[in-house]
């Protein structure tokens, strides 16, 4: 199916490409179509939500806010324990697996129940603050029931129907931005701001449960303790490894605020946080290419080999521009989303888009190793990460704030980038050696160069950013099909 197909379908068709699945890639667009409305309204809600809470708080209370979700986000992949992918995965490959649906539902909460009470304990030994440590068993009951969401997000992702996701996380962010701004100008607080985020969270758990019990799913438990170790013994690895993860995304945050860096920690987020805005492609993507990898894995290596291609050229396509584009734009992007109180974060932020590119790189290895059931190799690639960005921070924090914790990452997400790289040749039949993916990365580059040295000129570089974002577009979208097409006249 080719593009001019898939836009004549949805013209003559719209309902059955947005609510059907047909074929492979009518599917994977459905989805990524779903999941794009959901995560391109979740985000901009929020980012707008953020933006007053920045400003209307300062950076300090908006630091302490970051410090308290950065120590409750290190908790929240025990309330998972891989088993949301291990979910998605077992349910795309065998139907049969939905029966043991009960089981997983139960280990979830199980699993949720125990992380809330580690949060708890936990909030006694990283702050004296008793402020902070209430805003911090607040969100951890928020991480806790927006965690638990998860694991029926994974159901519909096995099924390829992101369409309920969607609308769940559409619901939960108009709820969390309407009674965040009613929060922010009659009553503001951080405790307060705390509140709308587990209300927020509340109302789309029971959202999706009333849909998934009723259309998809009868919701129940089953305490089945050897379905639980089959679980539990598949989706280890993937827990370590998100543990890991999660200590590589918020160490640098807790410890700058256990340091007394409440200031900078707010600093720091604000500069994260539009980072996280312009990773919305990759979730997005990888999230629709998950199941048919995990299906083209026992088909065809051929079938495979060409969807990771097709993977990754997308992942390319979005990742060069993103980080020439970012690095130069910096200024007037934190300038435009905050104010003048917040250019510390610039330096910060150039860094972080650096960073932001290599994850959307690394994706497709990531992903093609958890599907050829590789989840050890990714374990001890996060935890080569992990260590070295804890040992990295504790040497730069001190002497370099934000802008070190920033450089920590950087080179440990080099790093693990590598590593991935080296397991998927060594340990999959993915190929990433080939002539189609190093073309296109040149031409990415070669076309994110043009794109620089024309929103550069003083002249375009003073107008409004939105126009140099546009102009960045029509420079960086026509020079790269055009050099892509003349590459493969000449291939041809």
């Amino acid at each position: 199916m080719d593009i001019k197909h898939t836009i004549k379908n949805i013209i003559s068709n719209p309902a059955g490409f947005l609510f059907k699945n047909t074929g492979t890639k009518q599917t994977i667009a459905k989805n990524t179509l779903w999941l794009a409305i959901a995560e391109g309204i979740t985000r901009f809600l929020k980012l707008f939500l953020v933006i007053y809470v920045a400003r209307i708080l300062g950076a300090t209370e908006y630091g302490k806010l970051t410090f308290a979700l950065a120590f409750v986000s290190l908790f929240a992949i025990f309330s998972d324990f891989g088993i949301s992918t291990i979910t998605t995965r077992e349910i795309a490959r065998d139907k049969e697996k939905e029966k043991e649906f009960p089981s997983f539902l139960s280990l979830k909460l199980v699993l949720s129940i125990g992380t809330l009470l580690l949060i708890c304990i936990g909030s006694f030994f990283i702050t004296v603050d008793p402020m902070i440590r209430g805003i911090i068993w607040i969100l951890g009951v928020y991480i806790v029931v927006g965690s638990f969401s998860s694991i029926i997000y994974a159901f519909f992702h096995a099924r390829q129907k992101m369409e309920y996701e969607a609308w769940a996380k559409i619901l939960q962010a108009i709820a969390v931005t309407g009674t965040g701004f009613f929060v922010l100008f009659n009553f503001p607080s951080v405790q307060n701001l705390s509140l709308t985020y587990l209300f927020a969270a509340v109302i789309a758990l029971i959202f999706i449960f009333i849909i998934f019990h009723f259309k998809v799913y009868h919701l129940k438990l089953d305490f089945n303790k050897k379905i639980w170790k089959n679980v539990l013994t598949l989706s280890w690895p993937l827990a370590l490894g998100g543990a890991m993860g999660s200590i590589c995304a918020n160490t640098d945050s807790i410890m700058m605020g256990y340091w007394g860096q409440i200031t900078e920690t707010g600093w720091y987020n604000a500069a994260q946080r539009i980072v996280a805005v312009a990773l919305i492609p990759t979730g997005l993507i990888a999230s629709s290419f998950f199941p048919a990898l995990s299906k083209f894995l026992g088909e065809s290596k051929e079938k495979l080999q060409k969807s990771w291609n097709y993977f990754m050229e997308t992942m390319i396509f979005l990742s060069i521009p993103l980080i020439i584009g970012g690095i130069a734009l910096a200024p007037k992007i934190i300038d435009l989303v905050y104010d003048p109180s917040y250019f510390p974060s610039i330096l910060a932020f150039q860094i972080l888009i650096v960073i932001g590119g290599i994850v959307i790189l690394g994706t497709p290895f990531t992903q093609v190793l958890v599907i050829s059931n590789q989840q050890k190799k990714t374990f001890w690639i996060v935890v080569f990460g992990a260590t070295l960005n804890v040992i990295l921070n504790l040497i730069l924090i001190p002497k370099y704030s934000l802008y070190g914790a920033a450089m920590a990452s950087l080179i440990a997400g080099l790093l693990m980038f590598c590593l991935s790289f080296i397991f998927t040749l060594k340990f999959t039949f993915i190929r990433p050696f080939n002539l189609k993916l190093i073309s296109t990365f040149l031409i990415a580059f070669i076309s994110s160069i043009a794109m620089y040295l024309v929103i550069s000129f003083p002249d375009i570089y003073n107008l409004y950013i939105v126009y140099i974002i546009l102009i960045g577009i029509l420079v960086y979208f026509p020079t790269f099909f055009f050099l892509k097409s003349m590459l493969n006249y000449f291939i041809k």
